[in-house]
């Protein structure tokens, strides 16, 4: 969950300059970038509880730590509360999940270098005050009541607000944990193109990836519990979007959608002023009731952008969000998924024709029966998640293939894609291995959790 932009910009006048601001995110091809984030939970080595703020093995102590590397400190009044050095940021999640930001880097092997890079840091300075970290969709035994909430002021505004909205958005805010990744688009027939192909299969990268089968110390009865959490949320921002699949569907259309999303915050001076519930629209007429008389800035429009949550995303690039936190190999997984689907004009193209004539009954649909059935969600064709992934991975094969970038010991990006094609091969998610561990080897104990899948 992104921080608060707070950069000068020049004072919104009309729509059409935040159109103009969707738009501005074109690039060529050459210059197109990947942007990963990975989320984790972090619990004390001795007790498995998560970790407060303060304390000698809390959040504050591991972001002091691992300034010993270079990371520079972002404060909030004074706390620290997120970290920079060199287009990346470490950064907080409402519970005390450690969210690293990677920078916008050329290629996967980059991408998985820097992965590599920051999980040997944190485990480093975890180490030596006692924390450890996990890779899993849903925190496995911690209540809501257990969970602490880090000291910013946009949490304690959504933390009042989400109650008001759906049944599980304190569970979003202080018990999931995601990978996402961060992709460019060439021109506005590229992005919608590549906004219809990714939505209508998040729920492949969440079948994949399904990893949150446990709650409170048991099995919930669901694959991915973090997706589940996702369905009664907010609707206002939420979901699977069936406009982006009408015919004329632009960054206009996109600005609409978001204007229409309620607001949050505004932020000024290192405070968030309470505007939840306020319109946006108001805000452009200098009519919002938080600011009366005040326009918005092109800084609080990227702002309020970080506050729509669908399963796409898009600011200035696209976000796909479909998939649960896991191991280091799945956060180099993810990107490679998409970087094979999206960045090769063959790929995109394959994939598309699979999709491109599901109903929005048939999106909803997949995206609802994912969240038990993973790889035996049956698919609009009668066959199933898992013979589809299968076709899928091996087009994202072919996209990796094509874009030849190579490592230094000549091997192309492929590789990385070696866990979810395991997967497939299987027919078994990273959530039905840990039941299987769970009502055998662990005796049905949550604990070993902690030891087997930490980072």
């Amino acid at each position: 969950m992104s921080g608060p932009s707070t950069g000068d910009a020049a004072e919104v006048i009309t729509k059409a300059d935040l159109v103009a601001f969707a738009e501005s995110g074109n690039k060529p091809p050459e210059k197109w970038r990947i942007g990963t984030e990975h989320e984790k939970f972090g619990f004390c080595l001795k007790t498995h509880k998560p970790l407060p703020y303060e304390g000698p093995a809390g959040i504050k102590a591991m972001l002091e730590g691992l300034q010993r590397f270079g990371w520079q400190p972002d404060y909030e009044g004074s706390n620290v509360i997120a970290l920079t050095m060199e287009g990346c940021s470490v950064s907080l999640e409402p519970g005390g999940q450690l969210e690293l930001s990677g920078a916008a880097v050329e290629n996967l092997h980059q991408t998985c270098s820097e992965v590599h890079t920051h999980l040997a840091q944190v485990r480093e300075v975890g180490d030596e005050i006692g924390v450890g970290f996990l890779g899993l969709g849903f925190a496995p035994k911690a209540t809501l009541a257990e969970s602490p909430m880090m000291p910013k002021g946009r949490y304690q505004l959504m933390r009042d607000y989400m109650p008001r909205r759906g049944q599980h958005g304190l569970d979003m805010m202080f018990r999931s944990c995601t990978v996402q990744v961060n992709l460019d688009y060439g021109s506005e027939s590229d992005m919608v193109k590549k906004f219809r192909t990714s939505l209508a299969l998040q729920p492949l990268a969440t079948a994949l990836f399904a990893n949150s089968p446990f709650t409170e110390g048991r099995p919930n009865g669901h694959l991915s519990h973090r997706s589940f959490i996702w369905t009664d949320t907010d609707p206002d921002r939420t979901g699977m979007l069936p406009f982006v699949f009408d015919e004329g569907f632009s960054y206009e259309q996109y600005v609409d959608y978001a204007l229409d999303v309620p607001m949050y915050f505004v932020y000024r001076d290192g405070d968030y002023i309470d505007a939840l519930g306020q319109s946006f629209r108001d805000f452009l007429e200098g009519k919002l009731p938080a600011l009366p008389g005040e326009k918005p800035t092109l800084t609080d429009w990227d702002n309020h952008l970080t506050t729509c949550f669908p399963e796409v995303r898009m600011k200035r690039f696209l976000e796909m969000r479909g998939a649960d936190g896991g191991p280091w190999r799945r956060l180099c997984a993810l990107p490679a998924f998409w970087v094979g689907l999206l960045y090769n004009d063959g790929a995109l193209d394959a994939a598309w024709d699979l999709v491109k004539n599901w109903t929005a009954e048939d999106r909803q649909r997949i995206r609802e029966d994912v969240i038990t059935s993973a790889l035996g969600t049956e698919m609009p064709d009668g066959r199933s998640m898992r013979d589809f992934a299968g076709e899928i991975l091996d087009i994202a094969t072919a996209g990796l293939k094509a874009r030849k970038r190579m490592d230094s010991f000549g091997d192309d990006e492929t590789h990385f894609l070696n866990a979810l094609k395991t997967t497939v091969e299987l027919g078994k998610t990273p959530a039905e291995e840990m039941l299987e561990k769970f009502h055998g080897e662990w005796g049905e104990k949550i604990d070993p959790v902690f030891t087997d899948y930490a980072y």
